[in-house]
């Protein structure tokens, strides 16, 4: 399926971010805030697959006309929560700023990936 190639680019464009922010991790004097990125950026990747997996059970239950009863906010919330209080608990490891950069930027490769292949089939 399309959106199962999507979810699956997703997260090789994670894997090879993360692959990058680990190498910022080993070779510069910034490992909090690189930390903090990997953290924000797996516990982002976590959500969005989350969602995928709650949506596509949403799907199926609407095609055969049973209830689907949460979309999981709840959880998604707790993981961002949990991220935020292991930032600010651990500061001198997991920079709180980075972490909340690396959290977003996993939506933002969405974005940019629907871009560049909106504009390629063009």
């Amino acid at each position: 399926m399309q959106k199962d190639r999507n979810l699956k680019r997703f997260m090789q464009l994670t894997v090879y971010i993360i692959a990058l922010l680990v190498l910022g991790w080993g070779f510069t004097p910034y490992q909090s805030v690189f930390l903090g990125a990997i953290l924000g950026l797996i516990i982002g990747s976590f959500n969005i697959w989350f969602m995928y997996r709650k949506v596509k059970k949403l799907g199926q239950a609407a095609a055969e006309g049973t209830k689907a009863y949460s979309l999981g906010m709840l959880t998604r919330f707790a993981l961002a929560g949990l991220a935020v209080l292991v930032a600010l608990r651990y500061p001198d490891t997991f920079h709180l700023l980075s972490m909340v950069i690396g959290f977003s930027s996993a939506y933002i490769i969405i974005f940019i990936d629907f871009f560049l292949k909106t504009i390629r089939t063009q």
